[in-house]
């Protein structure tokens, strides 16, 4: 029988409580966990950066353009940019990037750990948490981490120059506009944001796969019951920041 919603969303709130332990611990990070860490990060950041830069700039591009026209056309010229750092670096791009790393790298992990759960590789409990899960994990995580910060730099650097071309001359009102967005409240919400994007991307999947039914042909429904948990999460959580932030 199927474990219901909160039955199923305990187990993976205690799972991800588990490794959040493991990953605060100084003893987990032996060599052979940075090195697999290492590679995971690769996998899901680096093979794919350049076409993540590519498709950001593009993004950003098109936004700007856009909020810039229609706020001119409604006398709001003076707010474009505050629209658009608001739109895109803190709302959208956080969570482009997780559903981004989420199915890319998210879904492939949850059905590598399902294949490990049935082949009994996880057997051994914690230790099998430090050396076979929580290296992954930290590698999807902190993908999630580095793309997010990417991606919001190179978004104000496409903003500057979709305003203001090669012209130095609107630093001032950039650096002014860029500064009273980015309030240190605004910044402590959006590193809170990006970082439980990180640790649901980097958890959801893998809990899903572990606390699914120890038989192959549940294998290949690991990565979308995945999937489901991580946007769900998402949701929740961009929609309290929301409500937190604009209420």
């Amino acid at each position: 029988m199927q474990a219901t919603s909160p039955v199923r969303a305990f187990r993976w709130a205690l799972f991800a409580a588990e490794a959040l332990a493991a990953a605060l611990s100084p003893s987990t990070y032996t060599a052979p966990v940075l090195a697999l860490a290492a590679r995971q990060l690769c996998a899901a950041a680096w093979d794919v950066l350049p076409g993540f830069v590519a498709a950001c700039a593009v993004l950003g591009l098109l936004l700007i353009r856009i909020i810039d026209s229609t706020a001119r056309d409604f006398g709001l010229a003076a707010h474009s940019l505050d629209l658009y750092v608001r739109l895109l670096v803190l709302e959208l791009l956080p969570m482009l990037v997780a559903l981004f790393v989420a199915v890319r790298s998210g879904a492939a992990l949850g059905t590598e750990v399902a294949l490990l759960r049935v082949s009994g590789a996880l057997d051994r409990g914690n230790e099998a948490l430090r050396a076979e899960l929580l290296p992954r994990g930290i590698g999807v995580a902190a993908a999630v981490v580095a793309l997010t910060v990417i991606g919001c730099a190179l978004a104000l650097a496409v903003a500057y120059f979709g305003l203001y071309g090669f012209s130095p001359w609107g630093h001032d009102a950039y650096a002014r506009a860029v500064g009273n967005a980015f309030a240190p409240v605004v910044m402590a919400g959006f590193a809170l944001k990006v970082a439980f994007f990180a640790v649901a991307v980097a958890v959801v999947p893998v809990a899903a796969a572990v606390g699914g039914p120890r038989e192959m042909r549940s294998v290949p429904d690991a990565a979308p019951r995945g999937l489901v948990g991580v946007f769900l999460f998402l949701a929740l959580a961009e929609g309290a920041s929301i409500g937190l932030q604009y209420a």
